[in-house]
């Protein structure tokens, strides 16, 4: 990879990394950033001129007390009784500092002051004074001995550690002014941010719970001030206006569509009707290839007479059309429906079992689309699953809901297709079932809704499929069972 590249990429990088940080974050750091930057250039001038001129008053200082020294101190040749030079070095009371008086002449040291003999300052031939050394900041000055022939120093040194101690001093409150002005910029921002980001925050309220509801003739909340914001509020709300106009347009054209195949398959009941009932007769009374033809047409008559109660009945549940519901006995039905499909269980070699031994299968509802739904259900399982399958349908009175479970031991349902086998127009028979419309399932959905219920399906332990009704149990009594 390239240096470019590489460069590229790490932009990328903190550019992506940037765009995830929050707004609020971001106007805030920016702040705290451009303070921080301030008073760094602040901290910098302010500490080089401060520090400079304590090292200036510093040096006045040990130059001053120097000469005052120079000027006060009375030295005299000769020495004590016990050999100690005779000198008066006059008051030095600066803490720590160190005075030593030479004997140029001699190159002996006569006295010191504030240090042992071995630690006094020597005077140097051609340094510049004052200067630092070990830790002092050492000045000198010549002065001439009281015989007034011999030519003597005395050498002032005082130590830097006070003079360092409060430059450091300095420093920390620098830093710490800038690190806290930084830190308050930020909370500050912080603040401010929010504020200036509650209205943004309200929109997003307000549009999350109108995408809940799905309410689209809410208003969004109205800005007072003349910005950006202001302008994002008004398109939002231009927006959920045109939605609310196409949605409302939508649903009138879906209620005038449903309306229209509801219509359209009652009115073509009655010619079907007609026409099965022709073709019937045609098929007893005609012979030969004409009576196949007949009977061909009979079928795809059939065909289209269930499609069309299959359309009506779905039609019925999207226009909100209930049919009149009352208390019936659900283990009847079932029965109904399993001589119904013997001789399709028979024809396809499978084994059709029910129990309807429940103590109570009452539901309030409408016989004939629990038939068809319970129909759908048992058929759906007869086509789709392999010769030999055994189907199992059910009825048990769980709590307050009576449960219609209809299970088989074929291949089962892929778990991909689970999802939408409930649609409309899902085949999920394969080449097993070429005349299936797709309707069936979308058809037992729509009758357990509309009776308070629902519908799932899983796989049962041993692979195959398990549709599982439940529906809300009828508490008034229904008709005494009819013999199957």
């Amino acid at each position: 990879m390239s240096l470019d590249s590489s460069i590229r990429s790490a932009a990328q990088a903190t550019s992506s990394a940037y765009r995830r940080v929050p707004t609020r974050w971001r106007l805030a750091g920016g702040s705290a950033a451009l303070t921080f930057v301030i008073l760094c250039g602040f901290a910098v001038i302010v500490g080089f001129l401060t520090t400079r001129q304590i090292g200036i008053q510093f040096n006045d200082s040990v130059r001053k007390t120097t000469d005052y020294l120079a000027e006060r101190a009375n030295l005299r040749i000769g020495y004590e009784n016990d050999g100690t030079p005779k000198c008066n070095l006059g008051d030095v009371t600066s803490e720590g500092a160190r005075l030593s008086v030479w004997n140029l002449t001699r190159g002996e040291l006569m006295c010191v002051y504030g240090s042992g003999q071995q630690n006094a300052f020597r005077p140097e031939q051609g340094v510049e004074y004052p200067h630092d050394e070990k830790g002092f900041r050492v000045d000198a000055r010549r002065v001439v001995l009281e015989n007034g022939v011999e030519l003597g120093a005395i050498v002032y040194a005082r130590p830097l550690s006070s003079t360092n101690a409060t430059i450091a001093k300095v420093r920390f409150f620098l830093v710490f002014g800038v690190l806290g002005g930084a830190a308050l910029a930020l909370a500050a921002g912080l603040l401010v941010a929010r504020r200036a980001m509650a209205p943004i925050a309200e929109l997003t309220a307000t549009a999350r719970e109108i995408g809940r509801t799905r309410d689209a003739s809410r208003h969004m909340p109205q800005q007072e001030a003349d910005d950006e914001v202001g302008e994002l509020a008004a398109t939002l709300e231009e927006m959920l206006q045109a939605l609310d106009r196409a949605q409302s347009e939508t649903e009138a054209t879906l209620a005038r569509q449903r309306q229209f195949v509801a219509d359209a398959s009652h009115e073509l009941r009655t010619p079907l009707t007609s026409v099965l009932a022709n073709l019937e007769l045609l098929e007893e009374t005609l012979e030969g290839e004409q009576r196949d033809a007949a009977a061909s047409a009979l079928r795809s008559s059939r065909r289209m007479r269930r499609l069309v109660a299959d359309l009506l009945l779905l039609a019925r549940a999207d226009a909100g059309r209930v049919v009149p519901h009352v208390p019936l006995d659900l283990a009847q039905v079932l029965v109904e429906v399993a001589g119904e499909l013997e001789p399709l269980a028979a024809s396809a070699d499978h084994d059709l079992s029910i129990d309807t031994s429940a103590d109570s299968a009452l539901v309030s509802g409408a016989r004939d689309e629990l038939h068809r739904m319970a129909l759908n259900l048992i058929e759906n399982s007869l086509r789709h699953t392999p010769p030999g399958t055994h189907v199992h349908a059910a009825l048990q009175h769980v709590g307050d809901e009576i449960v219609l479970t209809v299970q088989d031991d074929g291949p089962g349902i892929p778990v991909e297709l689970r999802e939408r086998l409930f649609e409309r127009f899902v085949r999920g028979g394969g080449d097993r079932a070429p005349s299936g419309s797709g309707l069936g399932l979308a058809i037992v959905r729509a009758v357990a809704r509309s009776h308070g219920g629902e519908v799932t399906v899983d796989e049962t332990p041993g692979g195959g499929a398990r549709f599982v009704v439940r529906l809300p149990a009828a508490a008034e009594r229904a008709p005494d069972r009819t013999p199957a």
